[in-house]
């Protein structure tokens, strides 16, 4: 039997499954993209972070990997170059993050799949191919929904001192910064989109606080306006949502979802799951 190595990449983890052996194994590794780690960066981390991890000895014949920012053939050769040099003699297909979403949560069947991570993505998917995409704009123009931009969000009131005293002194307690040094990750150090995301987890440990749930709910409406809203299919088929973000927050994307009446579908923290399932049929 073949042995496959399956990723998905996103902009802050990458999941890595290896099957088709006497077991499936899973790994993780920093996330990969292409649009700020070159194919020499790219290489070092798989050398460095994943290769340590696999069985010795283990000969992969096919790769499959889904990832951020592999929708440009220039982005999918830098990530294909970087998998062939470390494995010379498998099978490599790179495909983008949303294509992994969608096998993911729709398998062969037609329907929306999102991606609610530390970016944020949509398409119609056919079953097939992806038929319709409202396209992603990055975490400064769009990525409504992600944790980059709830973050953005959340620094944002923090800095206009918008907070009420009570979640001031909360998140003061949880980051020991100051405006200075969050001005300096967002404007001069490499990976400010991780950085912001990094942020999210505040969001989850103060749910019920007032400002918290408006940026949550906010935030979540907005991906909603400007991505569901696009797809006349959102009416007629169900909607589908994985990522740290959609699984973290799923109350509110199934409140969203009873309130615009429309069908709620799966919700995978990762896509994994969903992944060896379709390889595997």
């Amino acid at each position: 039997m073949k042995i496959k190595l399956i990723a998905d990449s996103g902009s802050t983890k990458a999941d890595w499954c290896l099957t088709g052996g006497n077991e499936t194994v899973h790994f993780a590794t920093q996330g990969i993209s292409p649009y700020f780690l070159n194919a020499q960066q790219i290489r070092e981390i798989l050398e460095r972070e994943l290769l340590p991890q696999l069985p010795p000895d283990v000969q992969i014949a096919e790769i499959f990997y889904y990832g951020t920012g592999c929708l440009q053939p220039k982005s999918v050769q830098i990530v294909q170059t970087a998998l062939q040099s470390v494995w010379p003699v498998a099978a490599v297909t790179v495909n983008h993050d949303l294509m992994g979403a969608a096998r993911a949560l729709c398998g062969r069947n037609p329907g929306i799949a999102s991606i609610l991570g530390t970016g944020s993505n949509s398409c119609f998917y056919d079953g097939t191919r992806i038929v319709k995409n409202n396209p992603g704009l990055g975490y400064v123009l769009g990525d409504e929904g992600s944790g980059a931009v709830l973050g953005k969000k959340l620094l944002q009131m923090y800095l206009y001192k918008s907070f009420d005293e009570e979640l001031q002194a909360r998140f003061e307690a949880t980051y020991n910064t100051t405006n200075d040094e969050i001005l300096e990750n967002v404007y001069r150090k490499p990976l400010p989109n991780r950085y912001l995301a990094g942020f999210a987890r505040f969001l989850g440990e103060n749910r019920g606080h007032y400002i918290i749930e408006n940026i949550l709910e906010d935030g979540l409406n907005e991906f909603f306006f400007n991505h569901i809203y696009k797809y006349s299919e959102s009416w007629t088929h169900p909607l589908h949502f994985t990522g740290s973000i959609a699984w973290n927050f799923r109350d509110i994307l199934q409140e969203l979802c009873e309130l615009y009446e429309l069908q709620l579908g799966r919700i995978l923290r990762s896509p994994m799951e969903g992944l060896l399932e379709y390889h595997q049929s």
